[in-house]
């Protein structure tokens, strides 16, 4: 098994910044594909950020481009979330998620078998 642990979510401003965590542990990180997804309350859970084993490939949803950057640590056994100019509509439980994949294509969302316990981020207006 993978464990993994989100942190740093919190209450923001508008434009303010926030930086995500995600900690694995359990096995090791290195051959593993890691996405970021969010889940505001009545609204289905979707892709933010991913990232391949090797940060090869880095993707983001259409929302989060030239906001946000995701990269990795590997010897640390982390992911990270940079956000930044944040808005009201970024405001949701973020979670990690990830896949044993040496591909350089990044997993569609169902294909992720650990997820986090999830982070709140909330950006008032």
């Amino acid at each position: 098994q993978v464990q993994l642990v989100e942190s740093g979510g919190e209450l923001v401003q508008t434009g303010g910044s926030l930086r995500l965590s995600c900690a694995a542990s359990g096995r090791t990180f290195t051959s593993y594909a890691v996405g970021w997804f969010r889940q505001a309350p009545g609204k289905e859970r979707e892709f933010v950020a991913g990232i391949t084993y090797n940060s090869g490939v880095r993707n983001y949803a259409d929302s989060a481009k030239g906001r946000f950057t995701i990269s990795r640590v590997n010897s640390q056994n982390t992911v990270y979330l940079q956000m930044n100019s944040l808005k009201p509509e970024d405001t949701a439980v973020y979670y990690c998620a990830a896949v044993y994949s040496l591909q350089t294509t990044l997993p569609e969302l169902h294909e992720y078998r650990y997820w986090g316990q999830g982070t709140q981020v909330t950006v008032s207006s």
